[in-house]
């Protein structure tokens, strides 16, 4: 009988250690990476946009798949996701999120864009919307991301 509760324990112990890895999943915290960090870009200043790329290239090469990147992007800082011939980091902008460097543009900052021409801004390849980036920050550091702000 004791065998019994402890292999059925076991199997409880492994299906909540599922559901609780699912939901994680589930809830967009996608990574099983021992490391997580999270930049802001507000600023539309171009320094401040490449040393944003800087420390989020260094920290991904320094860990490797064992940490996840997020660059969350809003206000004047979207122009970095914006493919323009003013943005001097789009190509390098794509090329990191194929490298494993997540990019999340501000939809609400997207809105204000459409309200004043009409059109919703293009984004760079690789590039995901979220309702807020603000919030979204927030959300990342619930989860435990590491925030930076250079």
């Amino acid at each position: 009988m004791k065998k019994i509760l402890l292999k059925m324990g076991a199997a409880f112990a492994f299906a909540l250690a599922l559901i609780t890895t699912q939901s994680a999943f589930a809830a967009g915290d996608h990574s099983i990476a021992s490391h997580k960090v999270v930049f802001q870009v507000s600023s539309a200043n171009p320094g401040t946009q490449h040393l944003v790329l800087n420390n989020a290239s260094n920290i991904k090469k320094h860990w490797g798949d064992d940490v996840d990147v997020v660059v969350v992007a809003y206000g004047p800082g979207l122009s970095i996701l914006i493919p323009s011939a003013k943005n001097k980091e789009k190509q390098r902008v794509a090329s990191l999120a194929k490298s494993g460097i997540n990019f999340d543009a501000c939809g609400n900052t997207m809105g204000h864009i459409k309200k004043k021409t009409g059109k919703m801004p293009p984004l760079v390849a690789g590039v995901k919307i979220v309702p807020a980036g603000i919030a979204r920050i927030v959300e990342l550091q619930e989860k435990g991301y590491s925030y930076i702000r250079p």
